[in-house]
C-alpha cells in the first residue's frame, strides 16, 4: 500500500475521463503524452491520497514525490 507515500508511477497512458470504461482495471488508451500516477504523495493533502485519485506526467519527468511498486511474482 503506497497511498500517501509517493505517487505510484503506472505504465498506463493518461486519459482524462475513464467514465466510459470498466470501473475495475480500466483500459486506457494505447498511447499518449502522459503516464498515470496514482495514490497521492506526502506533498499533497489527504483528499488526494487515495488510489482512485490520478495524476498525469510525461514519461521523462522526475519528481521527488514519484515512485513505483516492485512486484515479485511467485511460481
Amino acid at each position: 500500500d503506497m497511498s500517501g507515500n509517493v505517487w505510484e508511477w503506472c505504465s498506463d497512458w493518461w486519459k482524462r475521463d475513464y467514465k466510459s470504461t470498466s470501473v475495475t482495471d480500466p483500459k486506457g488508451p494505447s498511447g499518449g503524452w502522459n503516464r498515470v500516477g496514482r495514490g497521492g504523495s506526502w506533498f499533497f493533502n489527504a483528499r488526494v491520497c487515495q488510489v482512485s485519485f490520478r495524476s498525469a506526467d510525461p514519461p521523462g519527468s522526475r519528481r521527488n514525490r514519484n515512485g513505483f511498486r516492485v512486484v515479485l511474482e511467485g511460481r
